[in-house]
């Protein structure tokens, strides 16, 4: 019972996703594209080497991967019980640190970008092994980060992403050594998608006084969007594993 539950709201989710943006949604894009022509290149730099580094570290580091055994042997249900609470724990540590770097303006704006990646990326790594996936491996973290991106995307990268999670399993068996993929990252495109979605709420973020409030608010729908996402996507693979007679 608990298992369709799930499959249901997997499908409510795919077509959310997929659902064309509204026109309110297409004119914020509109001036978030003249907004960012007004951002100083000093802040464009600090966020663009923020993900870059945080791509880098999730692919090559063990940071948030020594000692992380994968759950074994429990039930979807339960596993979801403890995903949902870490999806609450973060977004209060989210929502934390963002309120105090919003409080502090502009200078403080920028350094909440390294540090709300990492809780992103932590809180990821943490929702694939209570899954039962083995983020030791890298092919596990490169779908830790198509997660990511699905979850900042939109358009027709939206329903590219969806697809290779779709298809996620042939994919995963046809990866290169972890050094040959290296090479073949488009860390520029990676950087745009993320760094347009999140623009538009960090530079109200950057103003002082208000900053909290928005930070505050902001960090905890990202964390909210990234779980949304997180679920979703860890049920597809598993549900096709299932489909396919498939272990992880």
């Amino acid at each position: 019972m608990y298992k369709e539950t799930a499959k249901e709201e997997v499908a409510r989710w795919r077509r959310k996703l997929l659902k064309r943006p509204s026109m309110a949604g297409r004119y914020t894009k509109k001036w978030q594209m003249k907004m960012n022509n007004m951002i100083p290149e000093r802040v464009h730099s600090v966020v663009t080497n923020s993900i870059k580094n945080m791509v880098h570290v999730t692919l090559t580091g063990s940071e948030h991967t020594a000692n992380k055994e994968p759950l074994y042997d429990v039930s979807l249900e339960e596993r979801e019980e403890k995903v949902r609470e870490l999806i609450k724990t973060y977004k209060r540590t989210a929502a934390a640190e963002g309120a105090g770097t919003g409080a502090g303006g502009i200078f403080l704006g920028l350094a909440d970008f390294p540090l709300l990646l990492g809780i992103k990326m932590k809180f990821l790594f943490d929702v694939a092994s209570t899954y039962g996936y083995d983020v030791r491996d890298y092919r596990e973290r490169l779908f830790v980060l198509l997660l990511f991106q699905l979850a900042f995307s939109s358009g027709d990268k939206r329903v590219e992403l969806l697809n290779r999670i779709d298809q996620w399993e042939d994919e995963y068996n046809q990866l290169p050594s972890k050094r040959e993929y290296m090479e073949k990252v488009d860390w520029k495109d990676f950087q745009l998608t993320y760094r347009d979605y999140i623009d538009l709420p960090k530079m109200l973020q950057m103003i002082p006084g208000f900053g909290a409030i928005v930070g505050a608010a902001a960090n905890y729908h990202f964390l909210d969007l990234l779980g949304e996402t997180a679920m979703n996507g860890f049920r597809i693979r598993m549900f096709e594993q299932e489909k396919n007679g498939a272990d992880h």
